[in-house]
C-alpha cells in the first residue's frame, strides 16, 4: 500500500482529494491538514510515503513545510508533490528547490492525479516537458550561476555528465537508453550514481543542478552540451 497525506487549507477541494485517493485499491490516506504546521505534524506522525501539498496555505506556506520536511531526517523519506492552481505560480521554483519531488495542478485529473502518486512513491520525480520548459525559462533569467553546484559536476565523469544533460532536458529513462545506445539497466545505474554524487533525492533536483551549475544552458538544443 502506498500511503499519502493531504494538505490543503480549503476543506472541500482536500476532501475531493481524499475520497479520489481512498478509491484506490493500492492507496491509503494517512492523514489530513489544513496548514503548512499541521502538515509538518502529519509527516511526523504518519510518515506518508507521499505527501500532497498546497504551496499557498495559512500559518505556514507549503514551501516552507516541505523545506522542513525534507530537511528533517525522521520525514526525509516523505516525497512531496507541490499542488498548485497555476502553473506560472513564482512559488514553484522555490519549491523544487526546497526538495519537492514535483508539482500537480489542482485541475488534475482523477487517473492523473493517482499515477502520479503511484510514480512519485517508487522514487521517480513528477516533471512534466512543460514543467520543463518552465524551468528553463526561469533559469533564462537568472543572472548569475551557483558556485555550490559547479564543483561537485566538475568532478563526474563525461558519460555522468552526458547524462545529467538529458535528464535535465526531460528525457525519460527510456529516451536516454536509445539515445546514449545504452541499456535501460544502464541508464538507472548510472542515473542513480548521479543522485548519490550530487547529493540530490530526485530528478527534479538533477535538472536544478544542471542549470544552475551551467552544465545546460537555457536555450541549448537537445543533445548539446556547452
Amino acid at each position: 500500500m502506498i500511503t499519502v497525506g493531504v494538505a490543503e487549507d480549503q476543506e472541500l477541494v482536500r476532501s475531493g482529494f481524499v475520497a479520489l485517493l481512498d478509491s484506490a485499491p493500492d492507496i491509503e490516506v494517512a492523514g489530513q491538514a489544513a496548514d503548512g504546521l499541521e502538515a509538518i505534524a502529519l509527516a511526523r506522525r504518519t510518515r506518508p510515503d507521499v505527501l500532497l501539498m498546497d504551496i499557498r496555505m495559512p500559518n505556514l506556506d507549503g514551501v516552507t513545510a516541505t523545506r522542513r520536511i525534507v530537511a528533517d531526517p525522521a520525514t526525509a523519506n516523505t516525497r512531496v508533490v507541490i499542488l498548485t492552481t497555476f502553473d506560472l505560480d513564482s512559488h514553484v521554483h522555490d519549491a523544487l528547490r526546497a526538495g519537492a519531488s514535483g508539482f500537480l495542478l489542482k485541475d488534475v485529473t482523477a487517473t492523473d492525479l493517482l499515477a502520479a502518486v503511484r510514480v512519485v512513491a517508487t522514487g521517480e520525480a513528477l516533471l512534466a516537458p512543460r514543467i520543463t520548459r518552465r524551468l528553463i525559462t526561469y533559469f533564462a533569467g537568472q543572472p548569475t550561476l551557483s558556485d555550490r553546484h559547479r564543483e561537485p559536476v566538475a568532478r563526474l565523469t563525461a558519460r555522468e555528465r552526458e547524462l545529467l544533460v538529458a535528464v535535465a532536458q526531460g528525457q525519460s529513462n527510456a529516451e536516454i537508453a536509445q539515445s546514449l545506445h545504452i541499456s535501460l539497466a544502464t541508464t538507472k545505474t548510472h542515473v542513480s550514481h548521479l543522485l548519490t554524487k550530487l547529493d540530490v533525492r530526485d530528478r527534479v533536483q538533477l535538472t536544478i543542478v544542471a542549470y544552475e551549475s551551467g552544465l545546460v544552458r537555457p536555450g541549448a538544443r537537445p543533445g548539446h552540451q556547452p
